[in-house]
């Protein structure tokens, strides 16, 4: 079955707004002590980003079924994580970059002290709000998104990037890594959703995992591709980094044009993953296109 009147932007809309006010409410308020580490965070989650984390929580919860209130505590808490990443990522002492989401980085706006706080601060806020929610599966959401933050998640995959610079990598290490820093929250989403529901079917978890893991992968092959096509403007941060920094990336081990193919084979290989499912997929489905065909 495939999706065929579903109009992926109105939602993906709506639920960007919706995470907006559930991430402004979750906060705390800048005028709230201490407030300039207040007026920090705010200013590095709200108004910005396309939200793909928090819409892949929320397409995962309506696969399975459950209510839209029960997935926005997972999908604000995975935005606050990925928020803290880019925050930490931007900092002088590694990727250091002035420009996030078409504004100067956190650590620009404020200072490096106020960033790494600004971080800090944001991960356990993640983890409160999860743990507060005394959700049926709480629990396994914390351990889900703890597994995808920590060393064998996100921060370790900022580690290897880091260790690689200026190293020519293989296909395998490089897929590798990115499972690890950029695929591995995106899995944390998707599962987060699942497992909003009190239970939720074993095969079912294994498709929305298989997808997640096509997803993770794909949207690095296109991050990968925009930062070697795109300029700084469109993409909201500087452009051709990884080029002057001499990293390896699905551009230079296998060029434009192989990459291209292979984002199109990991949207074909998840379409027909879905293509059992009814039209409950069709925001994975929206999500999958947007994810490969993206051009900012």
């Amino acid at each position: 079955m495939t999706a065929s009147s579903f109009a992926f932007e109105p939602w993906a809309n709506t639920h960007q707004q919706r995470i907006e006010q559930v991430l402004s409410g979750v906060l705390p308020t800048d005028e709230l002590l201490p407030e300039r580490l207040h007026s920090a965070m705010r200013y590095a989650v709200l108004g910005g980003g396309k939200r793909v984390r928090a819409l892949l929580c929320y397409a995962a919860a309506k696969l399975v079924g459950t209510d839209i209130i029960a997935a926005d505590t997972p999908a604000a808490a995975v935005e606050l994580i990925h928020a803290f990443s880019l925050v930490h990522d931007d900092m002088p002492c590694m990727d250091n970059d002035d420009l996030r989401r078409g504004k100067p980085s956190c650590h620009k706006q404020f200072d490096d002290a106020t960033a790494l706080l600004v971080g800090d601060a944001l991960q356990s806020l993640a983890f409160e709000q999860i743990a507060a929610s005394q959700a049926p599966q709480a629990l396994i959401q914390v351990q889900v998104l703890a597994q995808a933050t920590g060393s064998r998640g996100m921060c370790g995959g900022q580690s290897i990037d880091l260790q690689s610079t200026g190293q020519h990598l293989s296909l395998a290490a490089l897929e590798t890594m990115h499972q690890y820093k950029t695929g591995a929250l995106i899995r944390a989403a998707t599962m987060l959703g699942a497992y909003s529901a009190a239970s939720t079917d074993h095969a079912l978890l294994m498709t929305l995992d298989q997808y997640s893991r096509n997803m993770g992968l794909a949207f690095q092959v296109v991050d990968d591709i925009l930062d070697a096509t795109a300029d700084t403007q469109t993409l909201g941060k500087t452009a051709g980094k990884d080029q002057a920094q001499d990293k390896s990336t699905y551009v230079s081990l296998l060029g434009i044009t192989e990459a291209r193919t292979l984002v199109r084979k990991l949207h074909d290989d998840t379409m027909q993953l879905l293509s059992s499912y009814d039209q409950a997929a069709d925001p994975l489905r929206g999500i999958a296109s947007f994810i490969c065909e993206r051009s900012f």
